[in-house]
């Protein structure tokens, strides 16, 4: 080990490596409860997405501990998954399409060979450097926004309406009191730095709802989606169910091929930045950032998130990311990928506790839905609404447009179209990087479909 991982040379030893790995598991391992649920929305089977998440998580970690050599985690990212169920397989099924997962997993995997192939070059640095900074944080903020919406929802806080679209859930409901209190729980932890803290906070929320359910105050009735709190501990139940393997759907796409790159552009674009801006946010807490601020390895660390989401859609799950709750293992000593060799035996571990993490209901994973809204929503802070006419209204435009619309790739597409169209009427079209120009050409053609359906 002390030759592959270069211990020593990095200023660390296997205990330290190993208690890293832990707590970058116990940072990022409520993704096994949320992912899930937020996938069984679209239609797949919860069971079958825990293992493909577990396991393609597992996967894409090992890919990055032995070709990187980082202490970076990955698993399905939060944002890609609710763009995957909310904003692509939703919408599909409410247009009539049967098994939308399918398409959605088919366009996941062409989003992976992209990035495989954008691997061997630095075409993703550079696309990322390409977009306006404005942009890229309202994406960020955005993306928590809706995330914070799906998380408000499935507790019955935030409700539909008729008038006013949506309104106030009820507080006599047990789903919407003690999805609160688990937000609280989660706050409180967060505050005295305790490791895991959000994976707590869902534990607690689904402890305290079995305890309702005890004494009668959450009522088990399936036909409104109030299921049993007690997860089933039979033996055979800890078995792990075969993911959903191969289910792509490549048909669909050859009649709405427009619509089909939109979605795997949506899915790009997201990932981009969750990738780059993770690999850069940990690799300089971890110090290990060369002298000219690069990133060393970087192919083989951006390989390992595009072997991942290969191997992801392959099993029946969303876009496998690096996790920026890898920094948390970083914090504690991790430098190496021994780190990562450590979190991904963790996760095939945790293979083996699937109804423990199945019978979470949606209520007790909204304190981290809202919790991971609360950090992204951050980046709004360094968004410039004083500056240049197209930043500022292409930015605001991207942060509204997410959860009013329900949509991620809505709200890509006005930020973009926006601040090329602004550019371009206010004289300064020169300043237009051309990946810019094609993403507006890309999304003027999606409004014209929309406009126009075939």
């Amino acid at each position: 080990m002390e030759k592959f991982f270069k211990l020593k040379e990095h200023g660390t030893d296997v205990k330290t490596e190993v208690v890293a790995g832990a707590t970058t598991f116990l940072s990022m391992v409520y993704i096994l409860a949320v992912n899930p649920s937020m996938l069984a929305a679209a239609g797949l089977d919860s069971a079958s997405v825990f293992t493909a998440t577990a396991v393609s998580a597992a996967i894409a970690t090992l890919f990055m501990a032995f070709f990187a050599n980082y202490p970076v985690a990955l698993a399905s990212g939060m944002g890609l998954n609710a763009y995957f169920a909310y904003s692509v397989c939703i919408p599909l099924a409410e247009a009539g399409v049967t098994d939308p997962y399918k398409i959605a997993l088919a366009a996941v995997l062409v989003e992976g060979i992209v990035f495989v192939l954008l691997s061997f070059c630095n075409f993703r640095e550079r696309l990322v450097n390409d977009v306006p900074a404005n942009l890229k944080y309202a994406i960020t903020a955005g993306i928590g926004l809706f995330i914070t919406l799906i998380g408000l929802k499935g507790a019955g806080i935030v409700i539909g309406s008729a008038s006013t679209l949506v309104d106030l859930g009820s507080f006599a409901s047990p789903q919407f009191v003690l999805a609160m209190i688990g937000l609280i729980i989660v706050a409180v932890l967060y505050h005295f730095n305790v490791k895991g803290y959000i994976l707590i906070g869902i534990l607690a929320t689904w402890v305290l709802g079995m305890i309702a359910q005890a004494i009668g105050w959450y009522v088990v009735d399936p036909e409104v989606g109030a299921y049993s709190l007690f997860p089933s501990l039979s033996g055979a139940s800890f078995i792990p169910v075969a993911p959903t393997w191969f289910a792509f759907d490549f048909h669909w796409i050859g009649s709405h091929i427009i619509d089909f790159v939109v979605i795997v552009f949506s899915f790009l674009y997201v990932d981009l930045f969750d990738t780059v801006g993770t690999l850069i946010g940990v690799a300089s807490k971890g110090d290990l950032l060369d002298e000219d601020g690069n990133l060393p390895r970087a192919k083989g660390a951006l390989m390992a998130d595009a072997v991942g989401t290969i191997v992801g859609a392959c099993m029946g799950t969303s876009t496998v990311t690096s996790y920026v709750e890898s920094s948390a293992g970083v914090a504690n000593g991790g430098r190496t990928g021994l780190t990562a060799v450590s979190t991904a035996v963790l996760f095939i571990v945790a293979l083996f506790f699937s109804p423990i993490f199945l019978a979470i209901p949606s209520f007790a994973t909204t304190p981290a839905l809202v919790w991971v809204g609360l950090l992204m929503i951050g980046a709004v802070k360094n968004i410039s609404f004083d500056g240049d006419i197209a930043d500022t209204v292409g930015a605001f435009l991207a942060l509204i447009m997410m959860p009013f619309t329900y949509s991620i790739a809505n709200g890509i597409m006005f930020g973009i179209l926006s601040w090329v169209i602004l550019k371009v009427l206010t004289k300064k079209a020169k300043d237009v990087p051309v990946v810019m120009w094609v993403a507006a050409a890309v999304f003027a053609v999606r409004v014209y479909t929309l406009i126009n359906p075939f």
